[in-house]
């Protein structure tokens, strides 16, 4: 782009073995995801208190981001300038980029990075964070270190344009400072997608100014279940909280500036025990009066199918719709058992003057109608899919968990899908049956299962409907922000270049394999204090064995 310095410096040209020569830092074979092209030459371009940025219109809040992430460790002011060294810029005809994609030069005298979006510019600033030490992503002024950017050309977009992480915030409330938090690590891996579960069995975190007993009664419990589901052992502690509307606010505007969107979940009609509580009369036994629950696993209650049940969640999702501007809107759909539906009177005459052929439909009929009020909104739904044919309309996105399987089905059946098996994204299962891990769902999901695994195989059926991935991490066993740290990570960062780098990218052997990648990416995760336990190095002659 003609007006804007191009890096220049030795015509060293592109060595045969990416970390050859004693000059070449090791940063650019480390970066994960792994980018699409990434062309590696010998030197540096070094930042100094000097450096400034020069931008085109519209990349000042980027410009903001590269500071504000930067500047805590580094210092560096980096102040916008007519003859910056790094020029950041914002190219309608680098459409062929795609929307999140972007291109890097780094010289030794100058940076061009440029995408035809802020999105994409904004993961390109994800890079130069990873291509600096690691120092630079710590909170605190790091001394005597030199801010140098290995010389490279990247040009890099996503494979999917869903990639993203679950944390439940249900059964065990995290703080706002927290989800934040979260955010930013995701923006670092590239992730663009956080999907908070607001509301579940144990617990209700969206405030509804209309319904306030949702937050005053249903987001608290009397104490919570020690081990897994069915244990009946209890730690006696009560436990909740829910965000206030300006949090959750804030939180959309604080995500979004990192590109990260955030995506709601509304439990129905299933895992509902904290609104049942907050509102018995929505149950299928108006009289009943039930505490929020404190066990784990799947709760027989789920709410009536009557009008005054439908008319309430129509209120939240009306809520949830002016908090959060994303255009998805997540209404659960699973694990809803039918036991109460078979014998309560109104379900059964909901049944009749539906004309539906038996209680069991009654799921499906129920998200049919949550689904169109959305769409009737311009919103569109998503769920967790059960395998019910014609459940939702075809407009409606599919989240695939019970099996890789499942996947193709969803999408034969019409649907756009995230797919979610829980044997590759669950990761609240622990990640090896070594005893030293913490307690986690009764099974193992090992990194190796997530590391070189493809969502959307190409020769598999309706691959093309697969919109991305995305990690589930429930928190019945992770309590803090520490144990979700732990359980995500290095798992989230395997996950994230699976969503991200074409299937098949990575080689199994050198530097810019995941395993080694991975191993050295523990690095920037302590520079981080993110609570992990880095994977082991396996001998240099087995790059792809197991990480341990």
């Amino acid at each position: 782009m003609q007006g804007f310095p191009l890096p220049v410096g030795k015509p060293e040209g592109r060595s045969r073995k990416p970390d050859a020569g004693p000059a070449r830092s090791p940063e650019a074979s480390v970066l994960i995801p792994l980018p699409r092209q990434l062309l590696e030459r010998t030197g540096h371009f070094t930042l100094t208190p000097d450096t400034a940025l020069r931008l085109t219109p519209g990349t000042e809040p980027v410009a903001d981001l590269l500071r504000a992430t930067l500047a805590p460790a580094t210092g560096l002011p980096l102040p916008a300038s007519a003859d910056g060294r790094i020029s950041l810029v914002i190219d309608p005809a680098l459409a062929g980029l795609g929307p999140e994609g972007y291109g890097l030069t780094v010289g030794s005298e100058a940076v061009l990075l440029r995408a035809a979006t802020a999105a994409g510019l904004r993961h390109g600033v994800q890079t130069l964070r990873q291509l600096l030490p690691p120092a630079a992503l710590g909170a605190r002024p790091a001394r005597g270190i030199a801010w140098r950017l290995p010389r490279v050309e990247i040009t890099d977009r996503p494979r999917f344009s869903w990639r993203g992480a679950l944390l439940d915030v249900a059964r065990h409330f995290q703080p706002v400072a927290f989800v934040r938090r979260f955010v930013d690590l995701l923006a670092l891996h590239k992730l663009n997608v956080l999907h908070l579960h607001l509301t579940d069995d144990q617990g209700w975190r969206m405030p509804v100014p209309a319904h306030p007993a949702l937050t005053e009664v249903g987001g608290w419990r009397a104490e919570s279940m020690v081990g897994r589901a069915g244990s009946g052992r209890f730690d006696g502690v009560p436990h909740g909280g829910h965000y206030t509307r300006r949090e959750l606010t804030e939180l959309v505007a604080y995500a979004a500036e990192r590109g990260v969107t955030v995506v709601p979940e509304i439990e129905l009609p299933g895992h509902t025990r904290a609104l049942l509580a907050a509102y018995p009369h929505l149950g299928n036994d108006p009289g009943r009066r039930l505490p929020v629950w404190t066990e784990w696993g799947v709760c027989p209650n789920v709410l009536g199918p009557h009008d005054a049940a439908l008319d309430v969640c129509r209120d939240v999702l009306a809520e949830v719709m002016d908090v959060f501007p994303a255009e998805h809107v997540h209404i659960g759909g699973d694990e809803c058992p039918t036991t109460e539906w078979e014998t309560s009177p109104a379900a059964l005459a909901r049944v009749r003057a539906e004309g539906l052929p038996g209680p069991a439909a009654l799921r499906g009929w129920f998200l049919r109608d949550m689904a169109r009020f959305l769409l009737d909104h311009g919103r569109t739904p998503v769920s967790w899919d059960e395998g019910e044919d014609g459940a939702l309309p075809p407009e409606a996105v599919t989240m695939a968990w019970r099996s890789g399987a499942q996947t193709a089905r969803a999408a034969a059946r019409g649907h756009r899908v995230v797919a979610t098996p829980w044997d590759r994204t669950y990761l609240d299962y622990p990640r090896s049956a070594d005893p030293r891990e913490p307690m986690g769902q009764d099974g193992v999901v090992p990194l190796e299962a997530i590391a070189g695994w493809d969502p959307a195989p190409a020769e598999a059926p309706h691959a093309d409907a697969v919109l991305g991935t995305q990690a589930q991490l429930w928190t019945e066993f992770a309590p803090t922000p520490a144990d979700v740290e732990y359980l995500a990570f290095p798992r989230l960062a395997a996950l994230a270049e699976a969503a991200w780098s074409p299937a098949g990218a990575a080689p199994a052997h050198g530097a810019r394999s995941l395993t080694t990648r991975l191993v050295r990416h523990g690095a920037r995760l302590d520079a981080l204090g993110v609570h992990h336990r880095a994977p082991r190095r396996p001998p240099a002659h087995q790059d792809n064995a197991p990480l341990t």
